[in-house]
């Protein structure tokens, strides 16, 4: 149950993120659905692929290369979803560090401790 929620959380924090970033798109709400379970399935398989890789890089830069990489996902995610559109990097870097900031403090509002 706290992994639909999780989910629930993404897609609809994504959603409004969508209205105010000019720069990312989705077609309907159920895109964002969509979104937050593919970005979940890339982040278990891709994510830490990129990290381990990534891990000189996000030494060397005092942790910031793992917000490139979380831009990466994002655009990875544009890929495999036709009713999603981000413009660039640049708007995938901007809707991943505030999609992670607002999903963890709604997460950690309304998601189980368990």
């Amino acid at each position: 149950m706290n992994l639909i929620i999780r989910l629930f959380i993404t897609a609809i924090v994504a959603f409004l993120l969508t209205k105010i970033l000019p720069g990312v798109y989705f077609e309907s709400f159920s895109t964002a659905i969509i979104f937050a379970i593919v970005l979940g399935v890339l982040n278990i398989i891709v994510k830490p692929i990129l990290s381990i890789l990534g891990f000189p890089l996000t030494i060397i830069t005092l942790g910031f290369f793992a917000l490139v990489i979380n831009a990466i996902m994002i655009l990875m995610t544009d890929y495999f979803i036709d009713s999603m559109h981000v413009k660039g990097f640049w708007w995938a870097f901007i809707f991943s560090i505030l999609l992670s900031f607002i999903t963890s403090l709604a997460n950690s509002m309304f998601a189980d401790k368990d």
